[in-house]
């Protein structure tokens, strides 16, 4: 009977995780959503306090865009379509956009 030869023991290998990629969610201005449905959308879509509500509800007017936040890609998307959900409606032509956060 010939000796039993042992398994050798797994290499110890490490293994690294990338983090997830992140993504920015754009409001677009229009012409005709309120300031104020815009502010309530983001605070029921994003969870932003009043006053940063105001603050990303001007810049989208002023400057005609403005960043909501950073998100991994599902759930940039899901709030994508939530904000297109709640503006159509509501009968306001809302938008909002996806782009990498590089």
């Amino acid at each position: 009977m010939e000796p039993r030869v042992k398994d050798k023991p797994a290499s110890k290998t490490t293994e690294k995780y990338k983090e997830p990629e992140q993504f920015k969610v754009i409001l677009l201005n229009d012409n005709y959503t309120t300031m104020e449905f815009v502010v309530d959308v983001l605070m029921v879509v994003f969870h932003k306090n009043l006053e940063d509500a105001y603050q990303i509800m001007l810049d989208v007017h002023k400057k005609g865009r403005g960043i909501v936040g950073v998100y991994t890609w599902d759930i940039a998307v899901t709030k994508m379509e939530q904000v297109h959900a709640a503006a159509e409606s509501n009968d306001y032509p809302l938008k909002c956009v996806v782009e990498p956060a590089r």
